[in-house]
């Protein structure tokens, strides 16, 4: 019977429960249970102890997960308790480990948590001690002294702790008795000692009975037969310098590295001092795999790889034998201890992702679960993990080597898709290991962006007359979201055009954003039509915008001039007197709308083929005399004026013109707008002359304008490139007023005009209001600081032409005035004709030079 004394005990009890301390506080949940448990066995209230409620159980997809421990534990999802679901068996779980858990993962979701805990199996006595062998043949020469020593291999016991503590009794003998020894690493050396001597011939043969006792409750115990062999002869065994060397090796040393030279000596002389070693026949065959040993010199030397994190230490028995016959033996054990070095890479395994992640989700959210692992043990089993820079993510430390992936920023799926993201685990050796994961993140699109159009506000020229139906524009938007919410749908903005609905108007096609005339435009009726169309995406909620359309309404030559009834003037008048004056006006504008007067050629002749004694003006539509009226000339004077406008084709109107001539010599009353005398003559004269300073004036202006823009042009050219000066585009030519702008462009690309006569023509003159763009149209950001210079020089030039227009509709009824009889000389002709001539050039000038400043 073995024994322990009182201080012994203490320390290890001690030793033990700092163990579990330990244990209890290194995990969220600690549980325990004996090995050997039955099915059903209460282990604990899981759910109760998490912080669970038992009917979120189910609906949180509560599952758990164990390394390495199968299907030991089950949790009842009804009530929330931990049982023992299989056969737990401690010494198959953990081996010989002091320290044996499983290591149990909860996790649930909605949202997302896991949880661990740690259940320790508790060691029960299940396991007697055994010896290597049942029985053991052990040889003594009657030659051995007293207290001579043959060591023993000791009985093992699969248990742990107090369970492990084993004792050993030896059956009584008068020759031998029983010697235990402790070492520092509280292993035990057993010895028989021969207490008698020994005489061969009075007892050959001696069996013992050794029995070993283990230290749980209740005790088990287990034996071995000891068959001692007493022999004769050969009195002296070989001798070892000590019975036990300690030896340290790296787990990386090299295969066939010198462990230890082992050295005993013999008594004897000749064959009996020559000594042979090798392993004791106890030795293990793994031992055998890994060491081997020269019978000769005594060498230990490795074979194999040598590994630490399988085995850490290894004891080897040693025989010594010499060559006398009988031959006799000495022992000894060399404890080997291996050295652990960092040969093992660290191991990242994710074991649940959540994934796809909304561009919208909170910070925190958890996105994956990873685990770290390392084989070696230390500083080496330390392991770090860490993650990509510069991402809206971060690691979280949950538990020892667990970690949770969580958002640490807001994320933008139009601006990044996706993430790759590595996951660096690093342990502590040196030089330091590392493994490395790929965890790919998709983020997930919301609805956070409206459609978006390029511009605005578009600008649309359509001829009128257009073919219902037609279409006119295209407006597209872009959505930077993705699938449904990227997909837009396009609709008018309804509102009233005068009594009408925008919808009677134009449509919108929804899907390609196609814009259609649904009826023939009519310019007279509507020059400009506004409205906005609506771009909607079909996300939720769903996201919009609008753009401002302004459709122009071109004119076209579809309108006949139309007379107003002339103003019948019956008097006795001389030569160049206004008589009459037809007025006519034109639906159209523009070109379209510019009316010029002649006789016709029936009315222009007197009769007797004499010359007409009137005409009329080209452009003011005033009937004057060509002669003086005499009482030759009929009463009754009957003109036909033919109206034309400038359109293509032109259109036309005939107004007929019925002058009565009164008979007497009374001159007729003169109108109030009549100049008498050599006044007229000299306000004629006048008026000429401004209209030569105001064509001169014009012209000085426009050379002024085109020689700024040509400097301008020339100093934007020689800037570098990108500021935008010389930028190729098509040309536009505007020429502004008050009220409105002239305009001429050819087609672009984003003006569609709808039109069965073939692109529209580059000279072609447009009347458009003057409306304020918006701020942010592309013509307004291309507009160069050249073109804003030109704009103002335009206005001025266009104020120039309206005043000379002007002076020229109003000047021939303030020029011709009736004289007070039928008294003219010839130089009083001569003047009248210079004067027409001067004003004909003036009028010819004009109309030369206006296309050329436009």
């Amino acid at each position: 019977m073995i024994y322990f004394e009182d201080g012994e005990v203490r320390r290890l009890l001690l030793s033990l429960l700092l163990l579990a301390a330990w244990e209890a506080g290194s995990s969220q949940i600690h549980y325990s249970v004996q090995e050997e448990a039955k099915h059903g066995t209460f282990v604990g209230r899981i759910a109760q102890d998490l912080g669970l409620e038992l009917a979120e159980l189910v609906p949180r997809l509560f599952r758990m997960a164990s390394k390495g421990g199968g299907d030991l534990l089950e949790v009842n999802l009804q009530n929330g308790i931990l049982f023992v679901n299989s056969r737990i068996d401690r010494e198959e779980l953990c081996g010989r480990s002091l320290e044996c858990s499983i290591h149990l993962e909860v996790i649930v979701e909605r949202p997302l948590q896991v949880f661990h805990v740690e259940v320790e199996v508790r060691d029960i006595n299940d396991n007697p001690p055994i010896f290597p062998r049942a029985v053991k043949t052990i040889r003594f020469h009657e030659s051995r002294l007293l207290d001579s020593r043959f060591p023993l291999e000791g009985a093992s016991d699969a248990d742990i702790g107090v369970n492990a503590l084993l004792s050993y009794k030896l059956s009584s003998s008068e020759f031998f008795f029983l010697d235990i020894q402790t070492n520092d690493e509280l292993s035990q050396s057993l010895s028989l000692v021969l207490r008698k001597s020994l005489d061969r011939e009075e007892t050959a043969e001696i069996n013992l009975l050794l029995v070993a006792t283990d230290g749980g409750k209740p005790e088990l115990t287990g034996t071995v037969q000891l068959l001692i062999k007493v022999l004769d002869v050969n009195d002296n065994e070989p001798t070892f310098d000590q019975s036990v060397y300690k030896v340290q090796l790296l787990e990386n040393i090299a295969n066939g590295t010198l462990v230890i030279k082992l050295n005993s000596s013999d008594a004897d002389e000749g064959s009996n001092s020559e000594i042979a070693y090798s392993f004791s026949g106890d030795v293990s065959p793994n031992i055998k795999t890994k060491f081997k040993i020269d019978p000769g010199s005594g060498e230990i030397r490795t074979q194999g790889q040598l590994d630490y994190e399988e085995m850490k230490s290894y004891e080897i028995q040693v025989i010594a034998y010499d060559h006398g016959n009988p031959s006799m033996s000495g022992h000894c054990k060399i404890s080997v201890k291996l050295v652990d070095i960092n040969d093992n890479t660290p191991e990242v395994s994710i074991n649940s992702l959540s994934l796809p992640i909304r561009e919208d989700a909170e910070l925190g959210t958890v996105i994956a679960l990873m685990k770290v692992s390392d084989l070696d043990s230390g500083v080496n089993g330390e392991v770090t993990c860490t993650l990509t820079h510069h991402v809206p993510f971060k690691l979280v430390s949950t538990f020892k080597n667990y970690y949770s992936l969580v958002l640490d920023g807001t994320l933008d799926r139009e601006s990044v898709a996706s993430y790759e993201l590595v996951v660096t685990a690093r342990d502590g050796g040196s030089p330091s290991l590392w493994a490395t994961a790929r965890v790919s993140v998709e983020v997930g699109d919301v609805n956070d962006n409206a459609p978006v159009f390029a511009q605005p506000e578009y600008t649309v020229f359509v001829k009128e007359n257009n073919a219902p139906g037609c279409h006119i524009f295209t407006v597209s938007a872009r959505d930077a979201d993705a699938q449904e919410n990227a997909r837009v749908a396009y609709s008018l903005v309804e509102r009233r055009v005068g009594e009408r609905a925008l919808s009677s108007y134009v449509s919108v096609h929804a899907e390609s954003g196609q814009v259609f005339a649904l009826q023939p435009l009519d310019r007279e009726e509507l020059e400009l039509l506004q409205f906005r169309v609506s771009a909607r995406d079909a996300g939720a909620p769903p996201l919009g915008s609008n753009v401002t359309l302004q459709v122009f309404v071109l004119d076209e030559n579809d309108n006949a001039p139309a007379l107003l009834p002339p103003q019948r003037v019956a008097r006795w008048v001389g030569a160049g007197q206004v008589v009459a004056k037809v007025r006519a006006v034109d639906a159209d504008s523009g070109y379209n709308a510019w009316l010029s007067y002649e006789l016709q050629e029936e009315a222009a002749a007197a009769p007797g083929g004499a010359r007409s004694a009137f005409r009329v003006g080209l452009y003011t539509g005033e009937i004057s005399t060509t002669r003086a009226l005499d009482e030759a000339d009929a009463a009754r004077q009957r003109l036909l004026v033919l109206v034309k406008d400038h359109g293509e084709p032109a259109l036309t109107a005939t107004a007929t013109v019925l002058l009565w001539l009164e008979d007497g010599g009374a001159a007729p009353k003169a109108s109030s707008r009549l100049v008498v005398g050599p006044a007229a003559a000299a306000a004629e004269a006048a008026l000429v002359d401004v209209h030569v300073y105001l064509v001169v004036a014009i012209c000085a202006v426009s050379s002024l304008l085109v020689l700024t823009l040509l400097v301008y042009t020339a100093l934007r050219c020689s800037a570098p490139r990108g500021e935008g000066a010389c930028v190729p585009g098509p040309a536009r030519l505007v020429c502004s007023s008050a009220v409105g702008s002239w305009s001429s462009s050819p087609r672009r690309r984003r003006q569609r005009v709808c039109s069965g006569e073939g692109p529209p023509k580059a000279d072609l003159m447009a009347f458009s209001p003057s409306l304020p763009p918006g701020p942010g149209s592309a013509e307004e950001r291309q507009l160069s600081e050249g073109e804003q210079l030109g704009k103002v020089s335009l206005k001025f030039f266009s104020i120039l032409n309206i005043c000379y227009l002007l002076c020229l509709n109003d000047s021939p009824g303030n020029l011709h005035m009736p004289r007070s009889g039928p008294r003219k000389g010839k130089n009083t002709k001569k003047k009248k004709k210079k004067k027409k001539k001067k004003r004909k050039k003036s009028i010819h000038l004009y109309l030369f030079v206006q296309p050329l400043i436009c």
